[in-house]
């Protein structure tokens, strides 16, 4: 049974995230990478559509967006009324992806896997409806490779998770990646510029779902 959101979560969370997530050099990623979905897709968080300026309409059939939380639904309005990609809502969490089998040609994860509780059946999900071959794109912020930045963010999460959606600024995503099965064909590692080291680390790349 899927948890009730708070007040914060459903009214107050969403305008947060979205700020966050809407930064010029976060935006600049975003538009490295959206682009390359293709066919029929599965955005999971798909939040706010921030994303939608980016897809390619030629390229892209329909976005599966999975997005449980009502607020995040809402304030995408704005983003779909001008968008010409078609966009169906799916409206639980990435542990529960209500789809086919191999049914989709693209995942799309951006800054996603951070909130998801059980990060493991959620990839296990997306590789499920995942065609053989398809790309798993993703950018996602994670656990640095210093010592001296990683440390803090051992120390921090615990209490940055209570107020920030679940986000966990300690999470390895190339090793949930891998671990779920998928198979990493390009990454990209950077700090986002001007932004706090332990929540700007960067994970950007393509994985697929072997055949």
């Amino acid at each position: 049974m899927v948890k009730p959101m708070s007040f914060y979560e459903n009214r107050i969370l969403p305008h947060i995230i979205d700020r966050a997530c809407s930064m010029g050099q976060v935006m600049k990623l975003r538009s490295q990478v959206v682009p390359r979905a293709r066919g029929r897709v599965l955005e999971v968080g798909m939040g706010s559509a921030i994303n939608l300026p980016f897809y390619n309409a030629d390229n892209v059939e329909l976005v599966y967006g999975l997005e449980p939380s009502e607020g995040m639904r809402r304030k995408a309005q704005p983003n779909l009324a001008r968008s010409p990609v078609k966009v169906e809502w799916l409206d639980l969490p990435g542990e529960k992806i209500p789809l086919e089998n191999e049914s989709v040609d693209t995942v799309l994860l951006t800054f996603t896997l951070c909130t998801i509780p059980d990060w493991h059946t959620a990839l296990e999900q997306m590789k499920r409806v995942l065609k053989p071959g398809g790309d798993l794109l993703f950018i996602e912020h994670g656990e640095s490779p210093h010592d001296s930045i990683r440390k803090w963010q051992n120390r921090i999460t615990p209490g940055w998770k209570k107020v920030a959606g679940g986000c966990h600024l300690n999470r390895n995503i190339t090793d949930l990646i891998r671990n779920a099965g998928f198979e990493i064909q390009e990454l990209e590692n950077l700090y986002i510029p001007k932004a706090p080291k332990i929540a700007g680390y960067i994970f950007k790349g393509r994985a697929i779902k072997p055949s």
